[in-house]
This record gives structure tokens, C-alpha cells and sequence, in this order.
């Protein structure tokens, strides 16, 4: 499989975008990976990258973009960050794939069992790290269930998982409320903005459909 040209890209769609990072993780699920020269790749890719996706995920060591969805050099950009929550600078890099460099597709890709999110479910208070949870803790608050405090904490594997779906929605909502230009693109159908968890323990990923 050869790395994507300006040709290429230009014929990418948002359904045919989405549509290649599922083959790709069926691919990965099945233990198979698409016949592609990574060093050929290297060459191919050194006047310029022509990328079809944006995902954004968590800087979990179990869950790299480029793996669970079989894809090669120069074929997706990958933002990574504790908790995959958009700030300024993550919303600046998007538009810039998105505006600039051409994808096509921007997928926040969360996780089960996400060590960020259980931080912030169990209100962990650590340097830095204290101000990176206050940015997942509207996910916490988001889910209602259960009521009771004794099961709304990393204990909860069910618990967990809900805030890490819901905060994949919100990060999808503030992408869309503080980037006018992605918002845009959005509206005009030149992309797709789309959620989806990973399963740590089968390595399947399901969109939000």
C-alpha cells in the first residue's frame, strides 16, 4: 500500500475516510495488516503528507491511532493527550489538517478504562495533573447515574467507561462551539466530526453512528 499523493486525497470523502479507518481496525482486530513498505513510505512522503484523517486520542500506551487502525506514514494525524479533551492549541492543530493540509475526517477516539478519566472520576489532585482533570470533570458531572457517591469513582468499571463516552461527546460539542472554521466545514459536508470508544480488551472501535 502505497502513502497518500495530493491525487489520492482529493477522492477521499468523510464516508470513505470513516469507511478506511474500519477496515483498518478490522484488520487490526483479525491480526492482519495491510501490505505497505514503511521505508518506501518514508521516501514517498518526503515532499510533502497528504493525510485523510484527524484523530485525537488518549496518550495511552495500549491505544495508538496508527495501530488500531492499520494505517501507515502520511496517512492520518494523530493528536494525542491524557483524556482526548480539546483545548486552543489541539482545535488550532485541527484546523489546520483539516483547512490546511486536506483531511477529511476528525475522529475523537476515546477509551475503556481510561487512567485520566478515573483520575478525574476519583477527583485525583497531583501537580499539573489537577488542572488537566478539571478539564474532564464536566464528563463526570454529565453522567447521572449512579446517584450514589460511593459507586461514582474508579472502582466502577461501568461507571468509568459511561464518563468516558460522554466526555468524547462533549469534546465532539466543543469542537464544533469554539472552532467556527471546523464548524464549517462541517456544515458545507467537507468533513465529518465523529466519536468512537476503543475496547482495551478485544482492540474493536465503535463509532458513534
Amino acid at each position: 500500500m502505497k502513502a497518500h499523493t495530493k491525487e489520492t486525497q482529493a477522492t477521499m470523502t468523510p464516508q470513505k475516510s470513516l469507511q478506511y479507518l474500519k477496515e483498518g481496525n478490522q484488520r487490526f482486530q483479525n491480526n492482519l495488516k495491510a501490505n505497505r513498505n514503511l521505508l518506501e513510505q518514508v521516501n514517498d512522503t518526503r515532499e510533502g503528507q497528504f493525510p485523510f484523517a484527524t484523530i485525537l486520542s488518549c496518550i495511552d500506551s495500549r491505544v495508538s491511532a496508527e495501530l488500531v487502525f492499520d494505517q501507515g506514514l502520511g496517512d492520518i494525524f494523530s493528536v494525542r493527550i491524557a483524556g482526548n479533551f480539546v483545548n486552543e492549541d489541539i482545535l488550532g492543530s485541527m484546523e489546520f489538517a483539516s483547512k490546511l493540509a486536506g483531511t477529511k475526517l476528525i475522529v475523537v477516539l476515546g477509551h475503556t478504562s481510561c487512567g485520566a478519566i478515573k483520575g478525574a472520576c476519583d477527583d485525583a489532585k497531583l501537580g499539573n495533573l489537577t488542572t488537566m482533570l478539571s478539564k474532564i470533570k464536566p464528563a463526570v458531572e454529565a453522567v447521572e447515574e449512579p446517584t450514589d457517591n460511593s459507586l461514582r469513582n474508579s472502582k466502577n468499571s461501568d461507571f468509568v467507561n459511561n464518563v468516558a463516552e460522554k466526555n468524547v461527546y462533549i469534546a465532539i460539542e466543543n469542537i464544533r462551539k469554539q472552532s467556527p472554521i471546523l464548524k464549517e466545514m462541517e456544515d458545507k459536508n467537507e468533513i465529518d466530526i465523529v466519536g468512537a470508544m476503543y475496547d482495551i480488551t478485544t482492540g474493536a472501535v465503535t463509532f458513534f453512528e
